[in-house]
């Protein structure tokens, strides 16, 4: 079995040689990697190109943001599974994607997730949140739930079946996938109940209060566009969740 793992980049030189060691240092064999940059004006692309022998696919254009990237890139993804690892993020361990694989062995098998976590971006080692994301059930997005979409994995015929990222939904484009994916079209997923990726705390969605605020509004918008109904405490239940993400971070050690 083939994964595809997509990583989308723009003036990230800070952090995007971080990511492209941590997809090399899977132990699993059928990878391929493929950036799809936006056409930066950093030192990104010198830093690429330096690790040319560890990157399957690059594809360097002006875009429409992160999410139109990240369609580029699965419309160049030939794996049976494709994961999204940001240009900031990591694996939190060498076999993250070894289990994704084992899941994935069952073609029954639509979608995984896991468990992420948040670290400050000057000190990697000390978290900030902690995602837990607990096992879907069909009532999981009525009271606030999504997966962390960087440890969401889907079986490339699931896109081809029903989409890619809605680019009219801005930043809240991962949470109307996964909401159309699992909610509107149950495609069956595996919770891995495990943290499978460390992100950096920042983000657009979560910049200021308006970006946030932007995102709410995009996010009951992502029910609209599904024919969907939200109950009323919906959204206001994916708000708390956040928070109680930041109070598990404060009983947690520094990563290693």
């Amino acid at each position: 079995m083939k994964l595809s793992i997509i990583t989308a980049t723009w003036n990230s030189a800070a952090t995007i040689e971080n990511a492209i060691l941590s997809v090399a240092s899977q132990k699993y064999p059928g990878l391929e990697h493929i950036i799809v940059d936006g056409n930066s004006a950093d030192g990104t692309l010198p830093i690429v190109f330096r690790h040319a022998d560890k990157i399957d696919k690059l594809l360097s254009e002006p875009d429409h943001g992160i999410y139109d990237a990240m369609n580029k890139g699965i419309s160049l993804a030939t794996g049976d599974v494709v994961g999204i690892l940001n240009s900031d993020d990591f694996y939190a361990h060498p076999h993250v994607l070894e289990k994704v694989a084992g899941v994935f062995a069952d073609e029954r098998v639509d979608s995984c997730y896991g468990d992420l976590i948040y670290v400050d971006p000057a000190n990697v080692k000390r978290v900030t949140r902690y995602w837990r994301s607990g096992i879907h059930t069909p009532r999981s997005f009525y009271r606030g739930w999504m997966p962390p979409h960087p440890t969401f994995f889907v079986r490339r015929r699931v896109y081809e079946r029903y989409g890619n990222f809605n680019l009219s939904l801005g930043t809240a484009a991962d949470y109307e996938l996964t909401l159309r994916l699992l909610l509107k079209h149950r495609v069956s997923t595996v919770y891995i109940p495990e943290v499978l990726v460390h992100m950096r705390a920042g983000g657009a969605s979560n910049a200021s209060l308006k970006s946030r605020l932007a995102t709410m509004r995009m996010a009951n918008l992502s029910w609209q566009v599904n024919n969907l109904k939200p109950l009323p405490w919906t959204l206001t239940f994916r708000l708390l969740s956040k928070l109680v993400q930041f109070i598990r971070a404060q009983d947690l050690p520094a990563t290693q």
